[in-house]
């Protein structure tokens, strides 16, 4: 079975905005991989509002829902409280709501990789100690 790709805000913004920094290399994974990528809407909301604050519209994000490239898992009312756990865990980082939310999404999807320029990523753990896969931009590692 091929791996599941979870997705990040960054990666998303870097597609969308020319001037990101890491545009080059999103454009080039987003070419690469595979369609729907899971993410969640905590994510959406993210990248919705920084695609606004660079100056592009925001239905950017949401079309790609719309064209199948993003599928928006719900998981919050079932996950709740796993997800606070989790930002409480990593409250000193801090972890964000959309981060917690990936981390579950990670969890609960059999061979996630997670999609991000984020380098929390490498801090947080998924099912207590274990790494998170990532697929992350090399200046990252």
């Amino acid at each position: 079975m091929a791996a599941s790709v979870v997705v990040d805000t960054g990666p998303i913004v870097a597609l969308l905005d020319d001037d990101d920094d890491h545009h080059d290399w999103a454009v080039a994974q987003f070419a690469r991989l595979r369609p729907p990528l899971l993410t969640c809407e905590a994510v959406l909301t993210e990248a919705s509002f920084l695609i606004a604050r660079v100056g592009q519209n925001a239905s950017l994000v949401t079309a790609l829902v719309d064209h199948g490239v993003l599928l928006v898992v719900p998981l919050f009312n079932k996950e709740s409280a796993a997800i606070t756990r989790l930002v409480r865990r990593y409250a000193n980082v801090p972890m964000s709501l959309a981060d917690a939310c990936l981390v579950r999404l990670v969890e609960l999807t059999p061979q996630a990789m997670l999609f991000t320029v984020d380098s929390d990523f490498e801090i947080y753990r998924q099912k207590g100690r274990s790494v998170i896969p990532l697929l992350a931009p090399p200046t990252l590692r």
